[in-house]
């Protein structure tokens, strides 16, 4: 067995086992298990609607559909040679093909490693290596580039890779062989899947996150802590069978595999796909399906609210935006509610425990202009100052976490596992929590920008920039931005007699082989980088910096 197994691979605790099954916080089941029963009960409601930009191809797959695919692609992974405690890696858009990957992946027991789109060549070589990955698939083309290539290119140097599949490719190396190609064989598949099937506490999920580590982080969770991340997040806000849910935001994050892949199925809901964020497109959609929920970042948002104040009465159906991954501007909130004539939820979480904290339907003004929400059922959060106490309400602290959706670990880096004995996991946020139990997240004690909910891995991107034979010294920071929430701004210091223009530095970059979506969008040249006495650059004057070039206000604690 490849990829993630013992002792990487860990089982929680027994004594977190037994007090999150008391509480009656883990379910003890598998996405399979939902899918099987709305197939049984409901087999002719719709379970996903998407349309591939890559074909224009609208498909719509009932439940018993999507679970007759399911069935053919786990044999056909079988078959591959796909085993228990395998990775599958696919770098999918929003299309169907992604959710039937993952339940397949289930079905045989092996481990789903969902890659974001935008990753490129030195992303994915270091993502794959690490994860040992047994197959990884890809679309043929998307949004202009060609995936199937770059796989082909990246296959000698990846060892373990045995299996390369491109989705709307040809021939055996086709995704759609998988399911197309050859007839079920129940006999074969009953048996081979009641001995694959992976118990709840087992890892069946790898999404890796940026940080300050340098590396991206491979997060792993199990069945049992993404149940509980989204079962009181769905009782909160009253979703059952009968909501249409809109995905846009990437299924490839946590926010879109836990709310928009795995939710909907535990409901027996539609879930509606966008691969390619149009506001116009988001707009059609809500109007053509119904559209009852969705849940994105501050972008899209902002974007939609944009779009439907022309188009109100084509929005009436939607009943809650849940907005998450960037802080959430209050008087966004205002206008968004006004004009969507929906209820605006602020949350807060991360990939390594899905949303934390969100508001309330019905929560004063107060709560939901000025804060990031309160704890779901099952979590805990506090604040503490730098000598590890507690804090009192309405006091800055480090923001730690506890509870049901907690993640298992870091994939082969255990050393970076920041959970203490008592479960309380260091999140990196500073944080304010009101009497109420309320948080405002104030500030990021990781060097980590969000750029419209998607982590740019700073020191990662400054190692690269250091490559650059003109510059001495690089710092990246935050610099705010109405629409996205953050851009990457970076300070250089050059070599005597160098010079260095955003545009040469970003074509640097792309032969790097770096994503796009983290090149910095702004360049500021200097002298000399504030320090302290020791030599470590000031990021806290360069923020406030970078907050001033961008013609926003100081954040607290931060003056130039």
């Amino acid at each position: 067995m490849s990829g993630v197994s013992a002792p990487v691979a860990p089982i929680p605790p027994q004594a977190r086992r037994r007090a999150m099954r008391d509480a009656g916080l883990w379910p003890d089941r598998l996405l399979l298990d939902d899918l099987d029963h709305w197939a049984r009960v409901a087999p002719s409601r719709l379970a996903v609607i998407g349309t591939s930009s890559l074909t224009g191809e609208r498909t719509a797959l009932t439940y018993a559909g999507l679970a007759a695919r399911v069935r053919r692609i786990a044999l056909g992974l079988h078959r591959l040679g796909i085993g228990r405690g395998d990775i599958v890696s696919y770098q999918s858009p929003n299309w169907w093909e992604f959710i039937a990957l993952h339940l397949a992946a289930l079905r045989i027991g092996a481990i789903s490693n969902p890659l974001m789109p935008i990753f490129r060549e030195r992303e994915l070589r270091f993502m794959l290596g690490l994860a040992e990955s047994k197959l990884l698939v890809v679309p043929c083309r998307f949004r202009g580039f060609d995936f199937a290539a770059m796989a082909a290119a990246l296959r000698p140097e990846l060892p373990a890779l045995s299996h390369v599949l491109v989705i709307g490719g040809e021939g055996a190396a086709s995704f759609e062989a998988l399911w197309r190609d050859g007839a079920e064989d129940e006999a074969e598949a009953a048996p081979l899947f009641d001995a694959r099937r992976p118990a709840p506490d087992d890892v069946i999920q790898l999404l890796y996150t940026s940080g300050t580590t340098g590396e991206p982080k491979g997060v792993m969770h199990s069945a049992n802590t993404l149940y509980a991340a989204l079962i009181p997040y769905a009782e909160r806000f009253g979703l059952g069978a009968d909501d249409v849910i809109l995905m846009s935001s990437p299924i490839a994050h946590q926010t879109g595999f836990t709310y928009g892949i795995m939710m909907p199925i535990h409901l027996g809901a539609t879930l509606v796909l966008q691969d390619i964020w149009n506001p116009a497109r988001a707009v059609d959609l809500i109007a053509a399906e119904g559209v009852t929920f969705t849940m994105a970042a501050t972008p899209f948002l902002a974007d939609l609210t944009e779009e439907a104040a022309a188009r109100q009465d084509e929005v009436r159906s939607l009943r809650i935006f849940l907005s998450a991954g960037a802080p959430i501007p209050r008087q966004l909130v205002r206008r968004a509610g006004e004009v969507l004539g929906a209820t605006i939820i602020s949350a807060w979480g991360m990939t390594e425990n899905g949303a934390v904290t969100t508001t309330r339907p019905g929560d004063p003004p107060e709560k939901t202009f000025a804060t990031d929400g309160c704890p779901i059922r099952g979590m805990e959060i506090r604040t503490l100052d730098a000598a590890d106490t507690p804090l009192a309400p309405n006091q800055e602290g480090r923001l730690q976490t506890r509870g049901a959706t907690n993640f298992l670990g870091y994939l082969k880096r255990p050393e970076w596992y920041a959970m203490d004995a008592a479960g309380w996991f260091e999140t990196g946020d500073l944080a304010r929590i009101d009497a109420d139990g309320y948080v405002r997240i104030t500030g990021r004690l990781k060097d980590v920008i969000i750029r419209g909910g998607e982590n740019i891995p700073v020191v990662e991107v400054e190692g690269l920039i250091y490559r650059h034979p003109a510059v001495l010294e690089a710092a990246i920071v935050a610099m705010p931005d109405a629409r996205l929430g953050e851009r990457a701004c970076v300070f250089l210091r050059l070599r005597e007699g160098e010079t260095m223009t955003l545009a040469t530095l970003t074509a640097f970059l792309r032969a790097e082989g770096l994503a796009r979506n983290y090149w910095p969008e702004r360049l500021e040249i200097t002298e000399a980088l504030p320090k302290t006495p020791s030599g470590k650059i000031q990021k806290n004057v360069l923020r406030a910096l970078a907050r001033e070039l961008a013609g926003a206000a100081p954040a607290p604690g931060e003056t130039a």
